[in-house]
Order: structure tokens, then C-alpha cells, then sequence
């Protein structure tokens, strides 16, 4: 072979080996971790850390909100009833009422009475928590528990057969034996769990007596402490202790927001497809702690995130969908998911709601002219005959004043609905309530909801939700002014 042509040859190949390293492939990541994230040390503008700071403090406001209600609950020295009304206990333990929550407390918004709450954390990276299950006959109950998102980890209650018995909640990376007497396991994912059961309770004597059996048996505690035997406790007996002085806890504070979100996200794993999002908020946040100017540009973001985007979601018009006659409702509530708007917004207005079927909320803060409700006016919705909340549990409407709070009235009234035996029906067999600072008479005062003589809110229930009412086919009534 000549010299020129093993030239040509070597030429050629040379060309291909070129042209094969160019061509040579990236690796397509196939799972998060091997995504890169942001390089350490990278250089930001003012305006990019605001925005994540914006995003970091809408998104982590009820991972922060549920840890601070965690952190409250700490200090308890023992189960009490804070300021007599509350039900708190040390973490690990839980505190029912024995009778609705008072209307004095303002800690809770958009309480209701409707049933007997009770409350208390977990902390399951140290142990699981057993549950007691009484017999709970007819009546209705739910154990709503929830992880650190304030997503619902569990289905137990009426509406899904649970039999009494004893049942356990771990955390994620538990491992452990099952022991003999537990029922079921239910696992969290997150460390943190608050449950907070529900009983129902008609508002009469003989009820609140009754209940007090079944009450006395609802107990959360270390698997350490379970022998297979039911414990009991007079919740009537619970101490009350006065609120401290000085300001009610703020649970979420822009102030120390910077602090607040990366100790709770160290005990909540990302969700599959945050890992990009843990990694932005990081790296942010990690650069404040090294330049002041950062860190001032990055609280400054949390406080307008505050005031404009998480403060006007204490209007109902932004919580959930539209549901028909200036009402809103949830579709997803407590499986938000990536559902970052409705999970804010549900934290701020009326944190830990119930998933669908177990209760079905509708929201309203304005009349038929979509003018805001005030008490100086009388308003009046009317169920047409056979068009009560459809439900296999019970339904109530409450009122709540400007702070989604009770308002303290004369005749103790807070809700209408299934446990009131005195509501007058219309002579067609249709049902209307009444809404108003002002009584709308006598022959209608026992349909009456009394309002402050500020601005209110409507807020609808419904308990063990019928599919009418899940599918949106049945619609509240309009809410209307009476001339």
C-alpha cells in the first residue's frame, strides 16, 4: 500500500474519531438525584432571591403553620385545657373536650360545634402511637391524622367501617413488629402526626351524658405503654390553665421564617418532584446565612408574601372552586398533593378540614349581589323541600365573624343544622335560615344565626358527604338580603 493512502486512511479514521466524540451522549437523568442542582457560591440579584423567597414562604406556610402547632403543644406539662377551652397535651399523648369547644377561644379558627374535638402530636421518629377505637354505636366519629403538609395519612372513622379495637401510626421509616391486638398500622410521611378526632354530639343534655362513655376511651399513646388493655379517662377532670401573657403565638412569622422552614423541612422529606424544589430554597437560603444583604433582601420577601399573597386568602372566593351561587368548596381537601394554592390557602382560613366524604365544606362571604355579608343587614337562604344538605351523617351551617371566629350571641347560637329540633319549615316543606345582627322576628327566631353588627361569613358542613353533594349536583342556596 503506498504512503499516500495509508495517509488518506489515517486521515479518515482521525475524522471519525473526531466526529464520534462529539456525537458521544449526554447521560438523560432517569431519577431526581441525578438532576444537578444550583453550584454553591452562585452570584444572585436582589429581585431572584425576593421571588424565592415569595415561592419558599407561600409554599412552606403549613409545613411551618402544623410544626409551630407542634412546638405549642411541647410546653404543655400535662394534658390540660388551656384557658379552659383548648385541648392540649405534651407530644406523645393526647387531650379531648368533653363537651363543643367554648366560643370564647380565639386560637382555632372556624371551629364548629357540631362534634367533641380532641387533639395531640406525635413524634414518631421516637415511637409509634397506638389509638383506641371505642364502640362508638350509631353515633358518628372520624380520626382525622395528619402529616407535616397537613395531607390526612389515614382513613378511619364511621363512614369507612372502622371496628373498635386498638391501631398504631409509624413513621416512615419504621420497621418494627406488629404487635398482637393491633388492628391496622397506619403510616405517615413525615415524623410528625396530629390527630384530631371528631365525635359527634347532639345539643341536648341527654347526649352530652351519653357521649361521655365512648369519650372517656378515645386515647393516643406510646406503643410503650399499650397492653392490649382499653384505658379510660375522665376528660372532665382535665386541668385548665390561663393563657400566658402577652401575644397569642404567631405560627407562622415572616420575622423568623428563615429559621422556621429549614428546621421543619428537615423532618419532611421532599414529595417525588420537589427535589428541585428543596434544592432552589437551599441554595437560597443558604446564601443568606453568608451575606447579610441577602438575608435582608430574603425576610423582606417573606413580609410581602405575607401581606399580598398569603393574606387575601382569607377571603372564600380564593379557597377551593366555585361551587354555585357565590359558594366555594374543596375538591382535594387534605390531599393537596402539589396543590400548593389550595394548601396555603386552607392553612391560613381553616387549617386540618377533613378529606371528601368525610366532611364536604362550602364557603361564602357574600350575598346574591356579591356584596359582603354585614350584620346591619338580615339575609335568608332557603333549602327547597327535599333539598337539605344530602348526607348519610349530619349537616350544619355556622356563622363566624370577621376572624372566622364564633360570635358571642344571647341565645348561644353558633349553627343551624341536623341537631337542632326546633327549626321551622315553610308550609311548602322548604327550609330557610336566617342571618342577621337583628332577630327577623319571633315566628322565625328559631331559624335564626345571630351576626355582629360588622361583616361575617357563611360556612356550610357536610358530614359523611352523600355523592350529591361530592359531585357537585346538589348546589347550597343562594344566599339573598331581605328587603
Amino acid at each position: 500500500m503506498k504512503a499516500s493512502t495509508l495517509e488518506a486512511l489515517a486521515f479518515a479514521g482521525a475524522l471519525l474519531a473526531a466526529a464520534s466524540a462529539q456525537a458521544q451522549q449526554v447521560p438523560i437523568p432517569k431519577t431526581a438525584a441525578e438532576v444537578p442542582g444550583p453550584v454553591p457560591d452562585t452570584a444572585m440579584t436582589m429581585d431572584y432571591v425576593q421571588m424565592v423567597g415569595r415561592m419558599a414562604y407561600f409554599w412552606g406556610y403549613p409545613i411551618v403553620a402544623t410544626s409551630s402547632r407542634r412546638d405549642a403543644f411541647a410546653r404543655a406539662p400535662e394534658r390540660i385545657y388551656l384557658g379552659g377551652f383548648l385541648p392540649m397535651a405534651p407530644i406523645g399523648d393526647l387531650t379531648m373536650l368533653h363537651d363543643y369547644i367554648s366560643p370564647e377561644q380565639t386560637f382555632i379558627v372556624c371551629p364548629n360545634q357540631d362534634v367533641v374535638y380532641g387533639g395531640g402530636f406525635a413524634a414518631l421518629d421516637k415511637e409509634p402511637m397506638v389509638f383506641q377505637v371505642p364502640d362508638f354505636g350509631k353515633r358518628f366519629w372520624v380520626y382525622p391524622i395528619y402529616d407535616n403538609r397537613t395531607d390526612e395519612i389515614g382513613r378511619l372513622g364511621q363512614q369507612y367501617g372502622t371496628k373498635p379495637g386498638f391501631y398504631m401510626i409509624v413513621g416512615p421509616n419504621w420497621k418494627g413488629e406488629v404487635p398482637a391486638g393491633i388492628s391496622a398500622i397506619v403510616r405517615s410521611s413525615t415524623d410528625l402526626a396530629f390527630a384530631i378526632p371528631r365525635i359527634q354530639m347532639d345539643d341536648t343534655a341527654e347526649d352530652k351524658k351519653a357521649i361521655q362513655a365512648p369519650l372517656s376511651k378515645v386515647m393516643f399513646y406510646p406503643l410503650s405503654q399499650f397492653n392490649g388493655s382499653m384505658k379510660t379517662t375522665d376528660w372532665s377532670k382535665i386541668p385548665s390553665l390561663p393563657v400566658p401573657a402577652g401575644p397569642p403565638d404567631k405560627w407562622v412569622n415572616p420575622e423568623t421564617y428563615l429559621e422556621q422552614l429549614p428546621a421543619a423541612l428537615k423532618q419532611v422529606p421532599p414529595l417525588p418532584g420537589e427535589q428541585a424544589l428543596y434544592g432552589q430554597i437551599s441554595a437560597v437560603f443558604e446564601a443568606a446565612a453568608k451575606d447579610p444583604a441577602i438575608k435582608q433582601a430574603l425576610v423582606e420577601s417573606f413580609s410581602s408574601a405575607q401581606k399580598e399573597l398569603v393574606d387575601p386568602l382569607f377571603q372564600w372566593r380564593y379557597n377551593g372552586v366555585p361551587a354555585g351561587n357565590g359558594w366555594t368548596t374543596l375538591k382535594n381537601g387534605a390531599e393537596w398533593g402539589t396543590d400548593y394554592d389550595t394548601r396555603t390557602a386552607v392553612a391560613f382560613s381553616n387549617i386540618y378540614v377533613n378529606v371528601p366524604p368525610e366532611a364536604v365544606y362550602f364557603y361564602n362571604d357574600n350575598d346574591s349581589s356579591g356584596a359582603q355579608m354585614n350584620g346591619h343587614n338580615l339575609y335568608a337562604m332557603t333549602f327547597a323541600k327535599g333539598q337539605l344538605p344530602p348526607v348519610k351523617g349530619f349537616w350544619s351551617l355556622t356563622l363566624y365573624n370577621d376572624r372566622h371566629l364564633f360570635n358571642p350571641n344571647p341565645l348561644l347560637r353558633y349553627s343551624l343544622g341536623t341537631k337542632n329540633r326546633t327549626l321551622q319549615y315553610n308550609p311548602d316543606g322548604s327550609l330557610t335560615l336566617y342571618a342577621g345582627a337583628t332577630s327577623p322576628g319571633k315566628d322565625k327566631e328559631a331559624n335564626w344565626l345571630p351576626a355582629p353588627d360588622g361583616t361575617f361569613s357563611l360556612y356550610l358542613r357536610g358530614y359523611w358527604a352523600d355523592k350529591a353533594m361530592l359531585d357537585g349536583t346538589w348546589t347550597p342556596p343562594t344566599i339573598r338580603m331581605v328587603k
